[in-house]
């Protein structure tokens, strides 16, 4: 008995030893890997505990522990822990990144925004601070405040995706109001002599959940001019998810859906890749049901979505694709684009009459467009598309569209 009670006071005094003599450094690289490989964040406070009882000094390691605390859900040894380290080192940019994070994901974003501001007074240029920033404003309902906060970031990192995106997804703007006209000529290559004409009004407001528009479009095909009104909504549901409604009623299905129906919900992933997937209703004679699905993904200044649509017509599946491509040379309004596709789109305002009897038939189209902000408050757009259409089994011509628009902020 005596022996084995040696032996286990030895086994103690061992690893007393074994993990005093373990330098700091090996020590924080172990709870790293218990953290980020195996998810073991109680082994990897133990580690980090000991590590800032032996280097109090070193901040990197304290905001360490706060953050593990953090996702380990200690808000209270969390909050302890990064406000002494932030308050003694407010000038450090990570101590309030991961201060201020504390608090934002603890739905406490008034005392978030207060440790941001500190943080940007010592790093005006933060991408990090300023995007974390730009998220708490948004979750405080102050959306144009958020958009300034983006398009600073936008200055000093314009090739940063997390901001682009970002801002890009948060559809909203320093100015709550927009006015815009749009006209569509399109012209055909044997099948039709007279050209078709698509004019758009249509006013937008920003509110607390999210941009809505109003749209007034009048469409002009063979002599026959026709009236239809949309609404359009982007709700905001979460830091995560928005979602795109549309609604719309016309006076003449020959030119226009009778009626027309639209939800998709969007999500915003990580490595700035963005999901969606919804549906679009066309009332013509009958209902056309088609279903949407998309991936984006922004990389440096550009950024690639790609969707299909799939439609059922007497149990067959009439499907269409979409690559387009952005090259943003400033804000989220400035960019170069490029889309190659197939099929048809219920999106396309030139073409969705054609869903009321060819969603069957092939097309094969061809877009380049330039968009610009004028100033602060005025955008200008133009668009030239190419489409080679099957208006009949195995009748093709070709249609050519060109689209100018221009939108005014205030």
């Amino acid at each position: 008995m005596k022996q084995f009670w040696l032996y286990v006071f030895l086994f103690l005094t061992l690893g007393v030893w074994s993990q005093e003599t373990v330098p700091v450094n090996e020590m924080y690289i172990m709870a790293r890997e218990e953290a980020f490989e195996h998810k073991n964040y109680d082994k990897a406070i133990g580690f980090m505990e000991e590590v800032v009882k032996k280097a109090p000094e070193n901040v990197d390691y304290a905001i360490f522990l706060g953050r593990l605390y953090t996702w380990d859900k200690q808000t209270d040894n969390a909050r302890r822990v990064l406000g002494a380290t932030f308050k003694s080192n407010s000038e450090y940019e990570d101590a309030a990144l991961a201060y201020a994070s504390l608090e934002f994901w603890n739905q406490n974003s008034e005392k978030a925004l207060e440790i941001v501001d500190k943080g940007l007074q010592s790093h005006p240029d933060s991408e990090n601070l300023l995007v974390l920033k730009a998220k708490i404003l948004m979750d405080l309902k102050r959306g144009q405040e958020a958009s300034k906060t983006l398009n600073t970031a936008l200055k000093y990192h314009p090739k940063s995706t997390n901001v682009r995106s970002l801002l890009q997804n948060m559809a909203t703007g320093e100015n709550l109001n927009e006015v815009g006209i749009s006209y569509n000529f399109v012209d055909f290559k044997e099948r039709f002599d007279q050209p078709w004409h698509l004019a758009s009004l249509h006013y937008g407001r920003q509110t607390g959940i999210g941009p809505v528009f109003g749209r007034l479009n009048y469409g002009n095909r063979f002599g026959i001019g026709s009236t239809q009104f949309e609404v359009d909504f982007y709700p905001r549901i979460s830091k995560t998810f928005y979602a795109y409604i549309n609604g719309g009623i016309s006076n003449d299905k020959a030119i226009f859906p009778q009626y027309r129906a639209g939800f998709s919900l969007y999500a915003n992933v990580p490595a700035a890749f963005e999901v969606d997937a919804g549906f679009r209703m066309l009332q013509f004679d009958e209902a056309s049901w088609t279903y949407t699905f998309g991936l984006g993904k922004y990389y440096k200044n550009y950024w690639f979505n790609l969707r299909t649509y799939l439609n059922t017509v007497d149990a067959e599946i009439a499907d269409a694709y979409a690559l387009t491509a952005r090259y943003y040379f400033g804000g989220a309004d400035d960019y170069f684009s490029a889309r190659v596709g197939t099929g048809f789109s219920p999106d396309n305002t030139s073409n969705n009459v054609l869903f009321n009897n060819t969603a069957r038939l092939r097309s094969t189209n061809f877009a380049l467009g330039y968009r610009n902000l004028l100033g602060q408050t005025h955008v200008v757009y133009v668009e030239a598309s190419y489409d080679r259409i099957e208006f009949a089994s195995d009748t093709f011509d070709d249609q050519y569209t060109v689209k100018l628009g221009y939108i005014k902020r205030f």
